[in-house]
Formats: C-alpha cells, sequence, structure tokens
C-alpha cells in the first residue's frame, strides 16, 4: 500500500546531523518528525520525497492557504495491510510540533502539523494502490 503525505511544510531530507549546518539540520528534524510519526503505527518505506511551487487551492489544505505556495510531497509504502487509515493518520499528526521558517512559503500561526483544523490544515494524506 502506498500514501502520499503533502505538506506546506518543509520536510526536505538533507541526512545533516548535529554539527552540520543548523539549517539543513532543521529540516532534516522535520523529515524525522514525519518518519517517526507514521511509525508509530507501520514501518514506512520510502519511495519519493519532492517538493515544487503551485496553486494549493485544490489540494486539501486548509482554507488560509490560496494561491501558489511550495509544498512537499512525501510518498511512502508498507507493508501491513490494515495499519493505517487517514483518519488515524490524521489523529496521529494533529498538533505535533515542527521547526518553521525554512524554506516555507505559506505561514503559520503555530509551530505544528495541523490534520485537523479546516483554516489550518498544512498536513494532508492520500491512499493510492
Amino acid at each position: 500500500m502506498n500514501v502520499i503525505l503533502k505538506t506546506l511544510i518543509d520536510i526536505t531530507e538533507t541526512k545533516a546531523r548535529r554539527g552540520d549546518d543548523k539549517f539543513q539540520f532543521n529540516q532534516q528534524a522535520n523529515y524525522m518528525t514525519a518518519m517517526q510519526t507514521v511509525g508509530l503505527r507501520v514501518n514506512p518505506i520510502p519511495v519519493s520525497l519532492t517538493n515544487e511551487v503551485g496553486d494549493v487551492s485544490k489540494l486539501g489544505f486548509g482554507t488560509a492557504f490560496k494561491g501558489e505556495h511550495r509544498y512537499w510531497s512525501f510518498k511512502f509504502s508498507y507493508e501491513a495491510t490494515s495499519g493505517i487509515t487517514i483518519q488515524t493518520l490524521q489523529a496521529d499528526y494533529d498538533l505535533v510540533p515542527i521547526i518553521k521558517d525554512l524554506k516555507e512559503t505559506a505561514t503559520f500561526k503555530n509551530a505544528v502539523f495541523r490534520t485537523l483544523d479546516k483554516k489550518d490544515k498544512n498536513v494532508v494524506f492520500e491512499f493510492i494502490e
């Protein structure tokens, strides 16, 4: 099973570690937060991670985010046939702390993943075959 996580938060995988460039370390920290959060239920297998700038109005983000913004698409697979649902992912990710003010173009009130708030939702999930 494959899942695509789309977010307005910079989750760039840089492989930076403590002592490396702080900006890249913070990007890596957000990536690890995204991986570890889904890892609470299944063992994610990363497939791809891209970012692009485009109109986010129809991607399912909150009403606070309109027009062109940078967003990240993280595709991962997992082996369990019934390990997660969109509802469990939304519940697990909502209000998880992140580091903001990296390469995002969207502005967030709080430094957290938001999945349940209609206005401030900055993460959406999609299951694909």
